[in-house]
């Protein structure tokens, strides 16, 4: 049996009538009738009681015609169903995020590309750098906003496009001494207690705010490592110390907490979208260029 039965048989009972269902069908009547007669042969049941005025479906006839409807529009919805996948309409990604770009690109990038996308199930989860690239890595994510660059291991499996560079500032106490002043010079952070980025979750903002504390001749003292941005400025609303992080906190607005920019000025930490060299779905490819034209 193939679906051109089903649809031989589903004519034959809309027009009641052989010669016109083979009309409507495109091929001559005679070889229609006999497709169906072997399709009666097949299922052993009668499907039409032919008359000399036309043909009318059996009781079995009518129960096998409205599976066979139903099959082929399954097969319809398929064929539908494969299209909007290759074109990326629907489909689902799994995407990991910091809490900077939650402040920052990915409202953005979530309303445009749900705007455009709509039928796209976005699976959303916070996670630090280190733990985006290895569940990127293990396949249980798509795509990753991470900070600093991929470790060298991985870099082969995984892409990144750059998004955006942001200075580091300092965080101190509202009632620091040095909350009043327009900025802070890195060397007067010298035997301050400090608040860093844990170098197990975010090595890059980590690294980034040691070398800029030794290039302005000094090692820090690091008092507490947070493993995220909410985590290290609410140690400093604490009186825990000074904190060093990206620009973005600014993002985050903590009461008890006075930012301002460090000086001289320092390199920054970059911020990638990530995902995996192997990968090449529309989806995909679809939201690598919506997060690349938000980001411009």
């Amino acid at each position: 049996m193939e679906l051109r039965h089903l649809r031989y048989a589903l004519a034959v009972s809309e027009h009641a009538h052989f010669g016109r269902a083979a009309a409507a069908l495109g091929i001559q009547q005679p070889p229609l009738s006999q497709q169906i007669k072997a399709l009666e042969t097949e299922l052993g049941v009668r499907l039409f009681d032919r008359t000399g005025h036309g043909v009318r479906p059996t009781a079995a006839g009518r129960a096998f015609l409205l599976r066979a409807q139903q099959v082929l529009d399954h097969v319809d919805l398929a064929v539908r169903d494969a299209a909007d996948a290759d074109r990326g309409d629907t489909g689902s990604l799994a995407v990991g995020f910091l809490g900077t770009a939650l402040a920052a690109v990915l409202p953005e990038v979530l309303a445009a590309f749900r705007g455009r996308w709509p039928q796209v199930r976005l699976d959303l989860r916070e996670l630090p750098s280190v733990r985006q690239i290895e569940a990127l890595l293990d396949g249980s994510l798509d795509a990753g906003f991470i900070c600093g660059p991929v470790p060298g291991a991985a870099r082969r499996h995984l892409i990144t496009v750059p998004l955006a560079r942001e200075s580091l500032v300092a965080a101190v106490p509202a009632d620091h001494p040095l909350a009043g002043e327009p900025f802070i010079a890195l060397d007067a952070l010298a035997g301050q207690p400090l608040i860093l980025s844990s170098r197990q979750t975010e090595p890059a903002a980590a690294d980034a705010a040691i070398g800029a504390c030794r290039a302005a001749g000094f090692e820090p003292r690091v008092a507490h490592e947070a493993d995220g941005l909410h985590t290290l400025l609410g140690f400093v609303a604490c009186g825990l110390g000074v904190g060093i992080g990206p620009t973005g906190m600014r993002r985050f607005r903590h009461v008890g907490v006075t930012l301002l920019p460090l000086a001289p000025a320092t390199p920054g930490l970059e911020f990638h979208l990530a995902h995996r060299t192997a990968d090449s779905g529309t989806v995909l490819r679809n939201f690598r260029n919506t997060v690349q034209r938000m980001a411009r």
